[in-house]
């Protein structure tokens, strides 16, 4: 059983030496453990830097494409070169390399396809109270959007099976954790989560450039993840407080006239009729969202079956359970 350690880079050239001599070069239950480099569009000679190191695969953008884009460039390099188990980790050395063989275990032992590490965020010194509120928050819709029990969500130390990686998709141009998770939870795929260590920080983080663009992007995510993989629910929960609120002040305006006092409260009556219209609007978009989504899940089928054809997957590693 190969397995391929993936790293997505950018300008990472001076803490990517620290990482990879960090790397396990073999792991219980598998036959080789190689590396590979993402170098996402790098303005430093981060490429040279993970040759001289020993990696065997480096891919390079020839421009700055974004983190989710070098992490699926990453399963598609890792998948054409025989890979049957993938891990992503940083190349900040956020995550501590001795939990790799924790995270790989439970596929090899056949219990997972789909393992996230869960950082102990309650003593992580430099996150910022804001920021694990959003961690906790991010976690809590992922859960519910994907009907899994992930403990970390955004935690971008995985790991995860060849099949696993051909199915994924990433919409999302900002990062990749939250919306694999929920792909993989509503495809039906087996997903882990266990507890791992972190080191201590090397550089600020290259995505949480200030706190205010974090939780504008972060919420964003949030809600167009929700909005796409639970559109019913999403659009429902938007029509049910419209109407609510159209009921309030319907009651209102009829508790005024019950008084005789409802001619100069005719703003009410408008009120409740605007709301309760766009709350029967929201309700039947729920309805064309869900059949749009279903649409797209019957098109994520096809394109997995495309890729397995392509990269010409074994017919023993196809599991017909985890069709969407």
């Amino acid at each position: 059983m190969k397995l391929i350690i993936q790293i997505p880079c950018l300008n990472e050239a001076e803490s990517l030496p620290v990482t990879l001599a960090a790397l396990p070069r073999s792991i219980a239950g598998c036959s080789s453990v190689e590396w590979l480099v993402i170098d996402d569009g790098s303005s430093d000679d981060t490429s040279a830097v993970a040759h001289r190191c020993g990696v065997e695969h480096v891919v390079r953008h020839p421009v700055n494409r974004g983190l989710a884009a070098a992490f699926m460039t990453g399963l598609d390099a890792a998948v054409a070169r025989g890979a049957d188990i993938i891990v992503n980790t940083d190349a900040d050395n956020q995550y501590d390399a001795r939990d790799i063989e924790t995270l790989v275990q439970p596929i090899i032992k056949g219990e997972a396809e789909f393992v996230i590490g869960a950082r102990p965020i309650a003593t992580i010194r430099h996150f910022s109270w804001i920021k694990r509120a959003l961690q906790k928050l991010g976690s809590t819709v992922v859960r519910i959007a994907s009907r899994t029990t992930v403990a970390d969500a955004p935690s971008g130390f995985r790991a995860m099976t060849r099949n696993v990686a051909l199915r994924l998709n990433v919409f999302n141009t900002y990062t990749y954790t939250l919306e694999t998770i929920i792909q993989a939870g509503r495809s039906n795929i087996r997903v882990a989560s266990v507890a791992i260590r972190t080191n201590q920080d090397m550089r600020p983080s290259r995505l949480v450039k200030n706190i205010a663009q974090y939780v504008m992007r972060s919420l964003g995510t949030i809600v167009r993840i929700f909005a796409t993989y639970r559109p019913m629910l999403f659009f429902w929960i938007l029509g049910g407080l419209f109407t609510l609120a159209g009921l309030v002040s319907g009651v209102r305006f009829l508790a005024y006239m019950a008084t005789g006092h409802g001619a100069g409260h005719v703003q009410s009556v408008i009120l409740s009729t605007l709301c309760v219209t766009l709350g029967f609007l929201l309700f039947m978009l729920g309805f064309l969202a869900d059949l749009i989504a279903t649409n797209r899940r019957l098109l994520e089928r096809i394109e997995w079956r495309i890729r397995k054809l392509e990269l010409s997957l074994p017919s023993s590693s196809q599991n017909s359970s985890n069709l969407p």
